[in-house]
């Protein structure tokens, strides 16, 4: 799971210390997909391509938040002859920072994989009422879909905020392959449906741990499992406060 590939943390994505942790360098992103590109059989694929009845052995990459930087990232995985999932916060299209109608299209016309990100990115997707999840499915993907004329099937939840029926939501809105942030290799299928677990990038990891995720090596995603199972009942139990704490720990 990635967000933005850029040099300048402001000039992609989301504003603040928070939305920066996981702004990756353009020289590191490049560097990460060279690495990948040299572990034997482990080629990135893309929805579309899964083999529906072993869904976790696929290699997928994908981008939260739709910043600019998705542009870059495109062009590196292109070079490399993969495809990525990018996951775009509608309501922030054609504002500073963040991809514009023009890109999107683009984007699918070279093969990427475009879903949604929610249209208005709630940090607590999961503490909505089911009216308020359904219409911000519903108003992101008919966006989408207004943008490209097809489908939209994919999407990933904001703010690792997961719940069921923030799963049923977007089903219900046709979204068959959801993306939430618990790392975790196996997929869950519910109905025509399929839900997938993601390990986080952030900028301050190191290629050879990302290398080590890529290889399925135990260490590296424990450490990530036990990082989410600390942090999944702090965050709902305190809410909008462990929020708050946390972006002011991160923005110092």
């Amino acid at each position: 799971m990635y967000h933005d590939i850029c040099d300048n943390a402001e000039t992609s994505g989301f504003p603040g210390g928070d939305a920066a942790l996981y702004k990756i360098s353009v020289s590191d992103f490049k560097e990460q997909m060279s690495m990948i590109a040299a572990i034997p059989d482990r080629n990135p694929s893309i929805v579309a391509n899964l083999d529906i009845a072993n869904p976790d052995i696929e290699l997928l990459i994908t981008f939260d938040d739709g910043g600019k930087g998705a542009m870059t990232a495109a062009d590196i995985l292109d070079e490399q002859g993969w495809k990525g999932h990018f996951f775009i916060t509608t309501g922030r299209i054609d504002s500073n920072g963040f991809l514009t109608s023009k890109n999107i299209v683009d984007l699918y016309n070279r093969g990427h994989v475009i879903g949604s990100h929610s249209d208005s990115h709630p940090l607590r997707m999961a503490a909505l009422s089911r009216k308020q999840i359904n219409q911000e499915w519903k108003l992101s993907i008919e966006k989408l879909q207004n943008l490209i004329g097809d489908n939209i099937l994919t999407a990933s939840v904001p703010g690792g905020y997961y719940s069921n029926e923030v799963r049923e939501a977007a089903m219900q809105n046709g979204i068959r392959f959801l993306f939430n942030s618990e790392p975790k290799t196996r997929v869950e299928k519910t109905g025509n449906g399929f839900t997938f677990g993601r390990y986080a990038v952030t900028s301050r990891m190191h290629s050879e741990e990302i290398r080590q995720i890529t290889l399925g090596k135990k260490i590296p995603r424990l450490k990530q499992s036990f990082t989410w199972t600390l942090k999944k009942p702090l965050k709902k139990l305190g809410g909008d406060s462990f929020l708050k704490i946390r972006k002011m720990i991160l923005n110092r």
